[in-house]
């Protein structure tokens, strides 16, 4: 699911990182988002809606939303498609607001 050409934008890989999402080793690459990589992985659905608990996913990828909230690292409601993915990470889905799945 990674996009690995485009007609006019260039992506240089850099080193494979390790991070652990919901308990589970997962890689991605320096440079990218959480939420990228977790795309990338196959992971779909990042969160829950607060009210409806319907499945939200990767969606405007520029911060404005809230559907990509997750806990990073201990810290609730951390907007994973602008943050940048780093060794060692520890990303889990929150249900609502800053409640761990």
């Amino acid at each position: 699911m990674r996009i690995k050409e485009h007609p006019i934008l260039k992506f240089n890989k850099k080193n494979k990182i390790k991070f652990v999402f919901n308990g589970q080793e997962m890689e991605g690459y320096e440079g990218e988002t959480i939420a990228a990589a977790l795309h990338a992985s196959g992971v779909k659905v990042l969160g829950k809606s607060l009210f409806l608990h319907r499945p939200r996913g990767f969606y405007c990828a520029i911060g404005n939303c809230s559907s990509c909230l997750m806990t990073v690292d201990g810290v609730a409601n951390v907007k994973t498609c602008v943050t940048d993915l780093k060794e060692g990470m520890i990303v889990e889905t929150q249900d609502g607001k800053g409640v761990i799945v």
